[in-house]
């Protein structure tokens, strides 16, 4: 029996559950008996109710139904509690006053990985219950409970981990209901034991008592283990060959010190991980991992740690050391003992806090940082389950740290920065995922399935949005292979059969060619920019229309260009092209993209003709002459020059004119180093001056790049500073669309701009953006919790395809 007895008043009036049903207190005690001396839950006569509470949100695997039964408990209620596949369905019997309580408490204060977003309250029969009980889970169909995404180890495990006096102690595993795996472990709902990766491990007496012990922190924890029935860790050398060794966790640091290079299964996936103050190792493990120049991400035992080698703002401690622990960009210190190859040519780090036990144990050996970078070769998947990794990361990793509790789904770390004040993700994966977005309308059952570049799919139903984990590039069959199985896998979690599937307008993307290729659902293609805007739309709330600015390097377009320099009137269903960058041609498409001086070229022939042979540009004097009159002769010629109007284009061909680079081991990192030479947006506030620009207006607004092409290049020639050229030309176009922007709100009467797209992680630009445009009275929408690139544009293409259905 459960709770706590009630006072007793007149015997006459109260009732008593007992084994054998309610029966009145004066039969089981006499008249002046008190309940309280034999701990019976009591009633007053004739208010004895009983109600069925249907409960959804986040309610599974976060000790919800512990937290129930403890409240029951204090307000003298018996009943019953279970898991359903629609979230948790509970049935209580108590005094009309203590139901009242008890249904309002509910919401108050659950459990702090928990969300409660609906509560359903409805009259029973009173059954007699004689106590209160967890039951075991009912299933069903039409499931719309939520799953709690993964979340760091929690401060008590934490604590147990260290301490020698804990039967846990240094125990890889350790969890209980507030922390530890969620959905990578799920195989499918509900979310109990038998269904998940721990299902073929037996829990000892210990632990199974814990589990059964409503009152314990591992009361119903589903990956709950210890070192006598758990999962455990094994090192393998690099031939796949188990090593017999007595601690592997302290033989993998003493390995990582010696500079080699240890995969380490992880929570969603394998890391590739190096002492990241070893050049050497570093350089390797780039060598290795073909990955040149893009950063690695590090993780570090604690914030004082962090500090001695990137500044940690409020807001980033707070990203940090929350349950979700994702990667925070932070600015580096000028001096500090990282390898510079970490993050080469690189302003900031990607960096993140322990969320395993495993990582802890690791990193607990007098390590600074230690490279924590994804389990792959680039452009593929990471590896999840340990055959896997022996064959793809082989050749890459000299040591595996492994562990037999499986993987279910894959989940990269998630990434989080700071943009224009506002913390933004540039990747929503682990640790947020899969906990929905919630809609300003409903919507029918929606599959969308993104765009190509840095994929993400998203369900839709009833007014709720559930992004998957990143994805990726869409770029290969590896890819492709964990698209479909993410879908799968959602579509099982979730319990749901779309019946609209929604695409981007691009005919060549894996992602359209396999939406294309469903049947028995109606298909949706959107414009990709019209999705980018309606992604930030839906986020915030809003309703169309509204001015949208969509900047981004790729997006086809409904005229069959490439577009990403765009102003759009945006409603949910449909939008109007307000305004574009003119057309320049893209010689090679996609070898531009990775190849900035033919970016360059084309910019700088719209702008000169064949005069720019004769400019006094360092950049022209160290090409090939030979490509460059190929790169022409395709230009002439329109042979693979598809026209764009991007703007990331743009900031592309700019950097390679200045002389920053020519070639890009990773898409916008010219753009990025071209926004790096200014030190922050107080530099780009002092500076007042622009180059030259325009826009000209024939049923639409065009804004011809030549102006401020030719402007650059003058500046070039006079060997202006770098940061004077990229103050200029980040100032110009901020200058540039906010006038705009003002003419477009005289002609059309809206005063809401919204902001989304790729080239809006440039922090310059969108803080820049948007400080002119609320100067100008316009209200300025962007993203938060969607990322502003294409990770975000399945949520706008589920949105627009609920619109038009509707």
């Amino acid at each position: 029996m459960f709770g706590c007895p009630l006072p007793v008043a007149e015997a006459h009036r109260l009732y008593a559950f007992t084994p054998i049903g309610v029966l009145p207190i004066q039969y089981l005690l006499g008249i002046k008996g008190r309940a309280r001396q034999h701990g019976l839950i009591v009633m007053p006569e004739k208010k004895l109710v009983a109600r069925r509470l249907n409960v959804n949100g986040i309610v599974q695997g976060v000790g919800f139904r512990p937290f129930v039964c403890r409240l029951a408990a204090c307000h003298r209620i018996a009943g019953d509690v279970a898991n359903t596949s629609s979230g948790v369905s509970i049935h209580i019997e108590g005094a009309y006053e203590s139901i009242e309580a008890f249904c309002l408490d509910i919401s108050k204060d659950p459990p702090p990985l928990a969300n409660i977003i609906e509560v359903s309250i409805h009259p029973e029969p009173v059954q007699g219950c004689t106590d209160f009980s967890i039951v075991k889970s009912r299933s069903g169909i039409n499931s719309s409970t939520l799953i709690s995404p993964d979340v760091s180890i929690c401060k008590d495990c934490l604590f147990e981990l260290f301490d020698p006096e804990n039967r846990r102690y240094q125990y890889p595993f350790i969890n209980c209901t507030n922390c530890g795996p969620r959905y990578t472990i799920i195989e499918k709902i509900p979310y109990d034991r038998p269904y998940t990766s721990m299902k073929s491990f037996v829990m000892c007496k210990r632990c199974q008592a814990e589990y059964d012990d409503v009152m314990d922190r591992r009361f119903h924890a589903q990956p709950n283990a210890c070192h006598k029935c758990g999962p455990e860790v094994r090192l393998y050398d690099a031939s796949g060959s188990k090593m017999d060794v007595e601690d592997p966790v302290k033989m993998s640091a003493m390995l990582l010190k010696q500079g080699k290079i240890v995969a380490i299964k992880g929570l969603g996936g394998f890391h590739l991980a190096v002492d990241a103050e070893n050049s050497d190792a570093v350089r390797t493990l780039r060598k290795r991992k073909q990955r040149e120049e893009k950063p690695f991400a590090v993780m570090s035992f604690d914030l004082e740690r962090i500090r001695g080698y990137a500044r940690v703002e409020s807001v980033d401690e707070a990203f940090l050391t929350s349950p979700q622990r994702p990667i925070v960009i932070l600015r580096k210190k000028e001096s500090n003992s990282l390898a510079a190859q970490v993050a080469p040519q690189n302003s900031c780090f990607g960096v993140m806090l322990p969320y395993t036990p495993l990582h802890y144990l690791l990193l607990n050996n007098g390590f600074t940082a230690l490279v924590m970078t994804s389990g792959n070769l680039s452009d593929e998947p990471i590896c999840i389950n340990n055959e896997e990794a022996f064959d793809r990361l082989s050749g890459v990793a000299d040591y595996f740290l492994i562990h037999n509790r499986e993987i279910y789904l894959r989940s990269d770390d998630s990434i989080v920065t700071s943009l224009a004040g506002t913390p933004s993700f540039i990747r929503r994966s682990r640790g947020y995922v899969p906990a929905p977005l919630f809609l300003k309308q409903s919507t029918p059952r929606i599959l969308a399935c993104g765009a190509e570049l840095k994929n993400t799919v998203c369900f839709a139903v009833k007014g709720r949005a559930f992004l998957s984990q990143h994805i990726g590039d869409l770029e290969n069959l590896e890819t492709f292979e964990f698209f479909k199985m993410t879908i799968e896998h959602m579509k099982g979690v979730l319990d749901l059969n779309p019946e609209i599937i929604a695409h981007d307008l691009h005919p060549d993307y894996m992602s359209t060619r396999f939406a294309l290729e469903q049947d028995g659902m109606t298909r949706v293609g959107v414009q990709h920019h019209h999705a980018h805007i309606v992604s930030c739309m839906a986020e915030n709330r809003l309703d169309g229309p509204v001015i949208g600015l969509a900047f981004d390097g790729t997006g086809f377009g409904n005229d069959g260009k490439i577009w990403g320099g765009e102003i759009l009137i945006c409603e949910y269903s449909k939008f109007v092209r307000a305004g574009h960058i003119s057309y320049v041609p893209m010689p090679g498409s996609a070898a531009a993209i990775k190849e900035p001086w033919r970016m360059a070229l084309s910019y700088l022939y719209d702008a000169f003709g064949r005069d720019f042979y004769n400019l006094d540009l360092p950049f022209l004097k160290g090409l090939d002459r030979n490509r460059v009159k190929i790169v022409i002769d395709m230009i002439d010629k329109g042979v693979n020059s598809p026209a764009t109007s991007s703007l990331g284009r743009l900031f592309d061909g700019i950097a390679a004119i200045v002389g920053i680079r020519n070639k890009v081991g990773f898409e916008g990192q010219a753009a990025m180093e071209l926004e790096m030479l200014i030190k922050g947006p107080e530099q780009l506030r002092r500076s007042a001056k622009t180059y030259d620009y325009e826009w000209i207006y024939r049923d639409i607004h065009t804004i011809p790049p030549e102006p401020i092409v030719r402007g650059v290049v003058k500046d070039v020639e006079h060997s202006v500073d770098p940061v004077e050229i990229s103050l200029k030309f980040h100032l110009t176009i901020i200058r540039l669309f906010s006038e705009l922007c003002d003419t477009i709100r005289k002609e059309q009467g809206l005063c809401r701009v919204v902001l989304s797209g790729g080239v809006f992680q440039n922090s310059i630009l969108l803080s820049g953006l948007k400080q002119e445009l609320i100067e100008k009275k316009f209200k300025v929408f962007t993203h938060s919790m969607v990322p502003p690139n294409d990770g975000g544009i399945s949520l706008g293409q589920a949105v627009v395809a609920a619109a038009i259905a509707a």
